[in-house]
């Protein structure tokens, strides 16, 4: 029993929920030294059964905005917005078509979801998404200009793809090494 306990306070911590045990339990650090993403992880305590609601609930409002996004794909303003409203929803989810702040932020916690978007491995990867997602979103919004709202959509599909692979080991090199091989133009 006391191993089942202990695997399951790892997986505790694998997925970013305090644990509850007494030994691990140290004196508060003082007034001022928390972060600003210590203090809101700290408000922002749910239990497992919530975090769980929460990731199905974005998961599922994210899928739906992403599939309705194609009812309206001939649009591609309105297209525009519907597939980044359900990637802004949705975003997080590893390994997924619609990957920051919604459905894994739940699972494993905001603080935690943000340093493994700002991990060196995925930084660049991170940034190019979210500026693609902007760009998409003033595209559709502010300029209302199909052609660049389209070029601006398959720049934040490409740049999801590539962000949802920094997640698997060896994912990134070995597309490159296949895209590279593919469009190679020796004879």
């Amino acid at each position: 029993m006391e191993k089942m306990n202990h695997a399951f306070e790892k997986v505790k911590i694998l997925v970013g929920m305090e644990v509850d045990d007494d030994q691990n339990v140290s004196a508060p650090p003082e007034e001022g030294t928390f972060s600003f993403m210590d203090d809101f992880n700290r408000n922002c305590t749910l239990s497992t059964k919530q975090r769980i609601y929460g990731f199905a609930i974005c998961l599922a409002a994210g899928l739906t905005c992403t599939l309705l996004s194609m009812l309206v794909f001939f649009n591609p303003i309105k297209f525009g917005i519907t597939f980044t409203f359900g990637n802004l929803l949705a975003l997080g989810r590893m390994l997924s078509w619609s990957v920051l702040c919604g459905s894994t932020a739940f699972l494993i916690g905001p603080k935690r979801q943000v340093t493994m978007m700002l991990d060196p491995v995925r930084i660049y990867a991170t940034a190019i998404y979210l500026a693609s997602i902007i760009i998409a979103l003033f595209c559709a919004l502010y300029v209302r200009n199909k052609l660049l709202t389209l070029l601006a959509i398959m720049l934040e599909f490409g740049a999801l793809i590539w962000y949802s692979l920094s997640y698997i080991p060896f994912a990134r090199s070995m597309v490159s090494k296949i895209m590279v091989s593919c469009f190679d133009t020796e004879f």
